[in-house]
């Protein structure tokens, strides 16, 4: 079963207790002043996108605020320990994994500034792709064929799409160039389609650390609602910049070397996925392809050959594109 962004991932293998306590992983210290939040995909369960944290003169700066509040509530209990507050938040784009957090983190933090593109203005206007999910996903919570835990993932999606506002930027990042956030200096770029229309990523000078978001992620990359030839662009530009480590969606951080494995295998698989080769010969290559990335891992060595198989059809289907891709005009301001 493939991944829906907007809602959730019906993972049917060994799924989670919806009592079983569950609590974010622990945070990392990259670098000094910069920590990694990390995601979690847990089976049964929409997954969380990691979060950074960089220290900054008038507090925290938090990229990414997961979909669950256990990974929200992670993320202040860092800044609780830390005696510090959350001043800014920046989305790197829209989906619902990165962004759901914003509310419980703007309660504890009213004046945190929110920085992302109005890329999400189009998926939460009527008929775009967050509108059309939450029409889908009502009825779903009195569907006797889904269990307790499928529930509570749609309930999520429900409850983030009631304070739809918490999604909308205080400051629209709308352009590549510098940009300080809470008094600390980011090479901030911006993508003309990608992942979704608009994408933010962040490169830190002082610490060689880029967060590029959605533009990797394991076990496989997210197509719902992406322009893959964009998104190649977009990998050659992050490779452009200077860093040292590359933070991912979903995933481990990765030096040069790892992040230029991805890319590779990336464009592996479009090349693939615009050829003539069977489904299941471009989501072996892929599985091929980012192997050293995932280890002795065999559920992620699993999922990465289901999902690529999977979207292989999906950009088929639409011209080697998303859907939501086919639908953008083009050069809509992000």
């Amino acid at each position: 079963m493939h991944t829906a962004i907007a809602v959730l991932v019906l993972a049917a293998a060994q799924a989670t207790s919806a009592t079983t306590p569950i609590s974010a992983p622990p945070p990392e210290e990259l670098v000094a002043g910069v920590h990694l939040l990390p995601g979690a995909m847990l089976p049964g369960r929409g997954p969380d996108g990691n979060t950074v944290v960089f220290d900054a003169p008038e507090g925290l700066v938090v990229i990414d605020t997961g979909r669950h509040a256990w990974h929200s509530d992670g993320i202040l209990a860092f800044a609780a320990n830390r005696k510090l507050p959350v001043v800014a938040i920046v989305n790197t784009h829209w989906h619902l994994d990165h962004s759901s957090g914003n509310g419980r983190i703007k309660a504890a933090w009213p004046k945190a500034t929110l920085y992302t593109t109005r890329a999400v203005d189009r998926a939460l206007a009527e008929g775009g792709f967050l509108a059309r999910n939450l029409e889908s996903a009502k009825p779903m919570l009195d569907d006797p064929k889904l269990d307790e835990i499928e529930k509570e993932e749609v309930r999520i999606f429900v409850a983030t799409m009631d304070e739809r506002g918490i999604l909308r930027p205080d400051v629209v990042v709308a352009k590549n160039g510098d940009l300080a956030i809470a008094g600390r200096p980011f090479d901030v770029h911006v993508t003309d389609r990608a992942v979704t229309d608009a994408d933010v990523w962040l490169y830190d000078a002082a610490s060689g650390v880029a967060v590029i978001g959605d533009l990797v992620t394991l076990p496989a990359p997210f197509f719902e609602t992406a322009c893959p030839a964009q998104w190649r662009a977009a990998l050659d530009e992050v490779w452009a910049v200077p860093f040292r480590t590359a933070i991912p969606g979903h995933g481990r951080p990765m030096d040069r070397a790892a992040f230029d494995t991805y890319r590779s295998a990336f464009n592996g698989f479009m090349d693939c996925t615009e050829g003539e080769a069977a489904a299941s010969q471009c989501a072996t290559s892929w599985a091929a392809g980012i192997a050293p990335l995932v280890g002795d891992d065999d559920r992620m060595r699993r999922m990465a050959l289901e999902y690529a198989e999977y979207y292989v059809g999906m950009l088929r289907e639409n011209h080697g594109r998303s859907a939501e891709c086919l639908a953008q005009p083009q050069g809509v301001s992000p």
